[in-house]
């Protein structure tokens, strides 16, 4: 048997900077992955959305450029290029993983691994063993349980697509929902939005999710609201979705369900060990990241805690300066945790919703400010969407509690304002920072 100080299971962001991080402290460390190194981010997520984000991006500028006195003609996407040079990238991304791992001395096993007791996985025959675990193995699109769903495609088949499909059904309004909506829209596809229940992105702040759900109408999205799916028929380019209240809608030639993921946790021998499950199937772990199994430790999406990248980065860190590097307390804080949605226009936020803040504070304690205007980008625009940033804060002090913004260069914007959310900021401070003219940013400063 193979003896190792770490073992890590899986080889997406989480498990890869885990890893690594331990092998800096002089930790011996294994990680064991059947697929491409970098995860649901870098392969399926992330990155390639990002990109086609970008692709998305270029073509409402092109739309938007005749108003600044170009003429750029009727322009046409080449997807199978688009496709390629994206599918690229995400190969280059994979190598330079590998080439991390190799570099600072992790050795890359190959297989699926799998519990034989709590210190002990089995790799294809391989028997490998470690004091500390860690189960890194994130999540995978959900299907639903209903006739013809395998006539869709999840958010990972989406990137699969080798044509850009003419008239597609999005089922579902969270993160993917409302990203590949918009992509899709701007790239020159009709597209059907069909959401079981009133609001896009919920769990966000209610004045994201009202905006959110007016842009989506504004740029062509049909957005069907209490639509729950009971089944599919037909074949492309003529499926249909058949909803409980009876409804028939279609034809389309795609259709893709974005109702959620699931943590992998299956066929990996937890029934071996002490690993308690919620009901949901995430693993269950304490603020250390340490499992119901003394030396099983869980960090990202397969404990269901903040579905970032960059929470589980910091997750499977702190834990290896834990375990390896003598910070006994080192650990990810959970407050305050910026986040994108990547939708059109996007849509950046950090702290509480105003909901989550009353119900925090109390209604007396909270109070907020909001502006909705037109970007200066818009001003020789045939259309004029709105940028909406609002602010929510606490106390007597007014602590800023929460910053919410949806329009241009909120995905950029946010990430600085997260630092002062993140030391305390009160209304005051925001007040007194000179304004940057002309941006959006300069809003949240001068708000009253």
């Amino acid at each position: 048997m193979e003896r190792f100080d770490y073992l890590v299971l899986g080889g997406g962001s989480g498990g890869v900077a885990s890893a690594r991080r331990a092998a800096f402290h002089g930790a011996r460390v294994g990680i064991i992955e059947a697929g491409r190194f970098g995860g649901t981010c870098v392969n399926v997520g992330c990155v390639p959305k990002k990109i086609m984000w970008n692709a998305a991006a270029l073509a409402e500028a092109l739309d938007d450029a005749p108003g600044y006195g170009f003429d750029v003609g009727d322009w046409k996407l080449d997807f199978a290029r688009l496709r390629e040079g994206r599918d690229r990238y995400v190969r280059y991304l994979n190598e330079i993983y590998e080439r991390n791992l190799d570099t600072e001395g992790v050795e890359r096993i190959s297989g699926r691994g799998r519990f034989v007791d709590a210190h002990t996985l089995d790799v294809g025959g391989r028997r490998l063993s470690a004091d500390h675990v860690l189960i890194a193995t994130g999540g995978t699109p959900r299907l639903p349980d209903l006739p013809g769903a395998e006539r869709g495609v999840t958010s990972d088949g989406f990137f699969d697509l080798e044509a850009l499909p003419e008239h597609v059904a999005i089922v579902g309004g969270g993160y993917i929902g409302a990203e590949l909506s918009g992509v899709l829209r701007r790239l020159g596809a009709d597209v059907t939005v069909l959401l079981h229940h009133g609001e896009p992105i919920r769990g966000f702040d209610a004045t994201l999710r009202t905006e959110l759900l007016q842009h989506m109408r504004d740029s062509g999205v049909e957005v069907r609201l209490w639509r729950e799916t009971r089944h599919v028929d037909g074949s492309p380019p003529s499926l249909f979705v058949e909803t409980m209240d009876g409804d028939r809608i279609g034809p389309f030639d795609c259709i893709v369900w974005a109702i959620g993921r699931a943590p992998r946790t299956a066929d990996i021998g937890l029934e071996n060990t002490r690993v308690l499950l919620d009901e949901d199937g995430h693993v269950v772990v304490d603020d250390l990241q340490s499992t119901a199994a003394p030396g099983i430790h869980a960090v990202g999406d397969v404990t269901g805690r903040l579905q970032l990248t960059p929470v589980a980065i910091a997750a499977g860190r702190r834990l290896a300066d834990r375990l390896f590097g003598g910070q006994p307390e080192a650990r990810i804080d959970y407050e305050d945790v910026p986040t994108v949605v990547f939708s059109h226009p996007p849509i950046g936020t950090v702290g509480l919703s105003e909901e989550a803040a009353r119900a925090r504070y109390g209604d007396h304690a909270v109070k907020t400010y909001e502006r909705r205007f037109t970007n200066l980008y818009h001003a020789l625009t045939a259309k004029k969407p709105k940028t909406t940033v609002k602010l929510v804060v606490a106390g007597p002090e007014e602590r800023v509690v929460g910053i919410h913004v949806i329009g241009l260069a909120a995905d950029e914007l946010i990430q600085g304002f997260a630092v002062a959310v993140r030391m305390g900021a009160r209304k005051s401070d925001l007040d007194r920072t000179i304004a940057i003219h002309p941006t959006a940013a300069e809003e949240l400063v001068t708000l009253r």
